[in-house]
């Protein structure tokens, strides 16, 4: 006698959200899978407004849910795009110190590099800096040479073709509003209608928070938007860099700071700053949207934050008000860098999940019941580690398997 089919629905057309829909699509056999989006196509958000960096897993705290799945990430998507043909160059990647003071963070990265097993992680001198990267200024340097960069856009899709393939469904243009548990089924809201499933994965990213207290979460953590914007280098410059070069993260700052990032079409990023968004989806500037100042600057835990972090507000005001000073960040590491040879690039927005102390939560964080599960926060390197994610939930909630009434 044949099962009885269940019905599972994924929130959110990024690569999260994707990865997610196709490995549940492709492990369970008895189970229909569906795609909700609320744009009109997939990659719309934080997918397709992120630097294409596959990072290898330098700077996160041994044994953590970053460093696990960001390993096994890179793993899982480095067989992907060779299944599918997807543009992905292992470029590298040097953390540079200016100076002395930052040698003993350097020393502590590399040492949880090597804790990760990232492969090939070592320190260089200053000569070997130019070996790698001829334009570049620096006394030391971690290399991480499998670092990489990708068409995350691209991959999304394909991915998006495989679980089609499976079986899936995708529906674009339909927001989900409301997710409601009832007994062992769970009422999802999309649009004007309502419809019952087993179970809802829900990979919201920027309103991540807002459909996990829809359905009865905790309204922590909050999601508080931190834009960044790029600047592109004049084609005529791009020849100063050849890979990914960054700074020594800098404890007195929540965010890395302005570093110079090749991209796979060849063309050459600076950036980004961070500074507050006065809209979770302003990519282009414009109005600020009231409900997510709102959200933002009614959060107690964001106040905190900012307390904390003046100086760290200082400089980032500055590379939000001039070119000028966003290049001169860049030019601390590529000195050869002209100071107006840049045009203004792509917004990205950071759904940055902060906790009510204004913590900035770091891990990423996986939460909900055996019926519902909400990715409530997936910062970087949540695309590099998005097939890994989509193992993990899909794993744990197949191993649970309650909601499908089967051992």
């Amino acid at each position: 006698m044949s099962r009885i089919r269940k019905r599972a629905a994924v929130v959110g057309g990024g690569i999260v959200g994707v990865s997610v829909a196709r490995h549940l699509a492709r492990r369970a056999d008895d189970v229909d899978v569906t795609l909700f989006e609320k744009e009109d196509r997939l990659a719309a958000h934080q997918t397709g407004h992120n630097s294409g960096v596959v990072h290898a897993g330098l700077y996160y705290e041994p044994g953590s849910l970053k460093a696990t799945l960001c390993l096994r990430g890179v793993e899982l998507l480095r067989e992907a795009v060779r299944e599918h043909g997807v543009p992905y160059e292992e470029c590298g990647k040097i953390v540079v110190a200016l100076g002395e003071r930052e040698l003993p963070r350097l020393d502590a990265i590399h040492a949880r590099a090597v804790a990760n097993g990232v492969p090939g992680v070592r320190l260089i001198g200053g000569d070997e800096i130019t070996e790698l990267e001829p334009h570049a200024r620096g006394i030391r340097a971690l290399h991480s040479p499998r670092t990489a960069i990708v068409d995350y856009v691209a991959l999304t899709v394909a991915l998006a073709a495989d679980f089609r393939a499976a079986g899936g469904s995708v529906r674009l243009g339909e927001r989900v509003t409301g997710l409601e548990q009832r007994g062992r089924a769970v009422r999802l809201t999309a649009g004007q209608g309502t419809e019952e499933f087993d179970l809802v994965i829900a990979c919201a990213g920027l309103a991540s928070d807002r459909l996990a207290r829809a359905a009865g979460e905790p309204a922590e953590p909050r999601i508080v938007p931190f834009y960044g914007d790029y600047f592109l280098l004049d084609a005529s410059t791009r020849h100063l860099v050849n890979g990914l070069i960054y700074p020594v993260p800098d404890p007195r700052y929540p965010f890395l700071g302005v570093h110079l990032t090749k991209r796979i079409d060849g063309a050459v990023m600076l950036g980004p700053n961070a500074f507050l968004s006065l809209g979770r989806e302003s990519y282009e500037g414009g109005r600020p949207v009231p409900a997510d100042v709102r959200d933002a600057v009614g959060f107690p835990g964001f106040w905190r934050f900012a307390a904390r972090n003046l100086p760290a507000a200082v400089r980032e005001a500055r590379t939000a008000l001039s070119s000028r000073q966003f290049v001169a960040e860049a030019r601390k590491y590529v000195p050869a860098l002209p100071s107006g040879a840049v045009a203004r690039g792509p917004r990205g927005i950071r759904a940055q999940a902060m906790d009510a102390r204004g913590g900035l939560v770091d891990d990423f964080v996986i939460s909900g019941t055996e019926h519902i599960v909400h990715v409530r926060n997936a910062p970087s390197p949540g695309a590099t580690s998005a097939l890994a994610i989509a193992e993990h939930i899909v794993g744990e909630a197949l191993r649970r398997r309650s909601w499908s009434g089967t051992a």
